[in-house]
């Protein structure tokens, strides 16, 4: 069965305890602490995987958590790391946050693989703690605290064109006639149940086609299947309209029309900007001796910008003349796929302005910045990428840190330690 929406749990992997223990050998009578750090919980990737299509596979599991990371050992002995949780998805998955719906990475481009949780850091052990007036310290850190999020992945279908219309218009024979996709073809509303992806040759520079299930009027609001399937809009350049020109099942075409529009812009307004064509198929049954339903197509939407073409999907007539028309509107459009910007960030959620930290100077004339509020951003910011570091400069001037260094005395070039994890020297 095709799925292209599912909601699943994600948890990351809680980093170990830092152990307490102290050096015990023979002729060693007053060993010193010994405590190893606890080993880092693993983190929850997504991965894309190509020869997937479907997010089926997620409809028999809902949880996934990653490995915790191991407790430290005697002996100075580190706790093994939590291994990452690889989830692996089809291209084009799109990850948001349940509850709020915002989007947390789009996989698709040049995005194959994303980390979304991260583990836990390893607590310290107690072997960190001995100083001059502390030879024998009893305490050890404790690891930090796993992520967790209900997602929703949504899968939007990667093609340049969306081929929309009401059932039974013929798209489904279209697409089998231009592409390499072969649809299941039934006389019957929603005919097509999942969104087929074909490739259209034209003398070597192609593109990618999808026909979208069969709309109704009230898709936008879930009517039908509708809903369900309007996402994999989103992510098209070109729209195609196709129509039954010859009206066998009795609808008007420019009314078909006006009505898919509708439900368009009531979805997602910006689809309307997209440009469109008018496939007006089925001319090989118009038996109609009055006006050209042809001609009044033309007549009603030419005007606003948008080319009509009559087609036979069956016989072929028109078709190709359609085909190299959207290829080149396409030559006109940025080649890039649409991509979804990033709408969620963990640290928005995962930081509270409750939580206590303090700052002190210490022995040796550093600067020392800790407190749980303190380990816990450290936990959900990755310092090694450009985001993170720009978060983490963020937080030390909206949480009044660097102005209250300033009070302290703080002078270029002085030692800075962040919980315990992270020494910088400070320039201001």
């Amino acid at each position: 069965m095709f799925a292209d929406s599912v909601r699943i749990f994600i948890k990351s992997g809680k980093g170990g305890d830092g152990h307490v223990s102290f050096r015990r050998e023979l002729f060693v009578p007053d060993g010193g602490p010994d405590g190893g750090d606890g080993g880092r919980g693993g983190d929850v990737v997504f991965v894309v995987d190509k020869g997937l299509n479907t997010l089926g596979d997620f409809r028999h599991n809902k949880k996934y958590m990653a490995e915790n990371g191991e407790e430290g050992g005697k002996r100075r002995c580190h706790g093994k790391d939590g291994e990452d949780l690889i989830i692996k998805v089809p291209e084009g998955t799109v990850i948001k946050d349940d509850a709020s719906g915002k989007v947390i990475t789009d996989m698709s481009g040049d995005n194959m693989r994303e980390v979304v949780l991260r583990g836990g850091r390893g607590g310290k052990g107690n072997m960190n703690y001995a100083t001059a007036t502390m030879q024998a310290p009893k305490y050890a850190q404790p690891g930090q605290e796993a992520q967790e999020l209900w997602v929703r992945l949504e899968l939007k279908v990667i093609a340049d064109v969306g081929l929309v219309g009401f059932p039974n218009v013929g798209k489904s024979t279209f697409l089998s006639r231009v592409t390499n996709a072969k649809p299941k073809i039934a006389n019957y509303h929603f005919t097509t149940l999942n969104p087929n992806l074909g490739v259209v040759d034209l003398d070597g520079k192609g593109f990618v086609i999808a026909d979208i299930p069969g709309l109704i009027e009230g898709a936008s609001e879930g009517t039908g299947l509708g809903h369900e399937f309007l996402r994999h809009i989103e992510r098209t350049k070109v729209l195609i309209h196709m129509v039954d020109v010859a009206s066998t099942e009795g609808r008007d075409p420019i009314e078909d029309i006006k009505t898919i529009n509708a439900e368009l812009e009531a979805y997602n307004p910006d689809l309307l900007k997209r440009p469109q064509v008018i496939a007006a198929n089925k001319t090989d049954v118009i038996y109609s001796e009055d006006e050209n339903p042809v001609d009044r197509l033309k007549t009603e939407f030419e005007p606003q910008g948008i080319r009509v073409f009559p087609i036979s999907a069956v016989s072929g007539q028109g078709v190709k003349e359609l085909l190299y028309a959207v290829r080149e509107m396409l030559d006109g459009l940025d080649e890039q796929p649409t991509v979804f910007e990033k709408e969620f960030f963990m640290e928005d959620i995962l930081d509270n302005p409750d939580e206590p930290f303090s700052i002190h100077r210490a022995d040796d004339g550093s600067f020392v910045i800790e407190g749980p509020r303190i380990d816990r951003m450290l936990g959900y910011t990755n310092l090694d990428s450009e985001k993170g570091f720009n978060y983490f400069q963020r937080f030390m001037h909206e949480n009044g840190i660097i102005e209250k260094l300033k009070d302290m005395g703080i002078k270029e070039g002085d030692t800075v330690n962040v919980g315990g994890y992270l020494d910088f020297d400070y320039y201001d």
